[in-house]
């Protein structure tokens, strides 16, 4: 009796609820915090109507959840969804967003980072409370990307390895030239001339001394000809080594713009687990100098100077000088004396 009224229970339930029809919708941000929000309410329900997504008074039955997270999911800005409806046929919208800590606003790029770098562009009416990424700084992404930075290096880089496989796929019929030139070169070195007859019949000397000076002429214009080839052949080799070799150093250049950037988010980090200077500093202006090292330089919110870091070395350090200098040094010479505060020599602070 048990089995048979959970059985009839169930199909009731199941029909009543392909009879039934969504009452309404509830957004839940599971993280929000005192940095604002991403995203709203408001922007959910526009999100639907952009992709003509019907759910509030939708029958229950042609209710796509799948659908409605892979949505909800395309935005980068979005951690987690969850959708689900309740016994009372209410649809339950689930978010969490990511903690983005810097938002880069340079090269036409418009795009909070989190700190694991992972970009997405910034949300049309967003405004988190995360310092500014300003300067000439080139990223290593376009305006648009947004994902995980190191998924993105780690493909770009898979890509230049399978140039490189290719590029060494093209070198191996030069190889097999340049080897059975070799061997002809060889052959040419190791040809003799032998005297003709024997005895009675035997080669005259000054025929065989005829014959051995025109092969002599013969062979050097052999080994020439050998020799240029195998310069050649030697040339296409080197060029594609060269070309290779100039993949290899991208790689390197990419690699290295991704650690630097890195070590930016780190610096980012530490500066927003400081309540003093996550306060303090607003912007971030970063610049990059001919040999590609980069250089940090800050705008506080107190004063009218500029902060120059400068490479993002010894970072504990000039923070530590620079929040002396806040403290002790400020208050005695005034807050609008300078225009710029430098940091970046050992054992002072650099005031223009």
């Amino acid at each position: 009796m048990v089995v048979a009224y959970m059985v009839y229970a169930a199909a009731l339930a199941r029909t009543d609820r392909e009879k039934g029809r969504v009452r309404s919708m509830r957004i839940a941000l599971l993280d929000s915090t005192d940095r604002g929000t991403l995203i709203a309410e408001r922007e959910i329900f526009e999100l639907f109507a952009r992709h003509d997504l019907k759910t509030v008074d939708e029958p229950l039955s042609q209710l796509d959840m799948q659908q409605i997270e892979q949505v909800i999911a395309r935005n980068g800005f979005v951690a987690d969804v969850k959708a689900y409806l309740t016994g009372d046929d209410i649809l339950h919208i689930d978010l969490r967003q990511r903690s983005p800590i810097l938002r880069l606003r340079l090269n036409g790029m418009d795009s909070y980072v989190s700190r694991e770098g992972y970009l997405f562009p910034a949300p049309p009416r967003s405004a988190l409370y995360v310092p500014v990424l300003t300067g000439d700084y080139r990223p290593i992404v376009g305006a648009n990307f947004h994902g995980s930075l190191r998924e993105e290096v780690d493909r770009r880089q898979g890509e230049i390895d399978s140039v490189i496989r290719l590029l060494e796929r093209e070198k191996y019929p030069h190889y097999l030239a340049e080897k059975q030139n070799d061997r002809r070169l060889d052959s040419v070195y190791r040809h003799r001339i032998k005297r003709h007859g024997f005895l009675i019949n035997r080669e005259k000397d000054e025929a065989f001394e005829l014959r051995v000076k025109e092969t002599r002429a013969e062979k050097a214009v052999a080994r020439r000809h050998l020799r240029y080839i195998g310069r050649q052949i030697q040339g296409r080799i080197d060029r594609l080594s060269d070309r290779q070799e100039a993949l290899r150093t991208d790689q390197k250049k990419l690699e290295k713009n991704y650690e630097d950037f890195m070590k930016l988010l780190t610096f980012v980090e530490q500066v927003e687990n400081d309540a003093f200077w996550r306060s303090e500093l607003v912007e971030l202006v970063l610049t990059q100098t001919p040999s590609g090292a980069l250089d940090l330089s800050l705008i506080p919110r107190s004063g009218r100077f500029t902060i120059r870091i400068g490479r993002l070395e010894e970072i504990d350090y000039k923070l530590e000088k620079l929040e002396r200098f806040y403290r002790k040094g400020l208050p005695a010479l005034g807050w609008d004396r300078y225009r710029e505060v430098d940091v970046r020599f050992s054992d002072r602070v650099v005031c223009r």
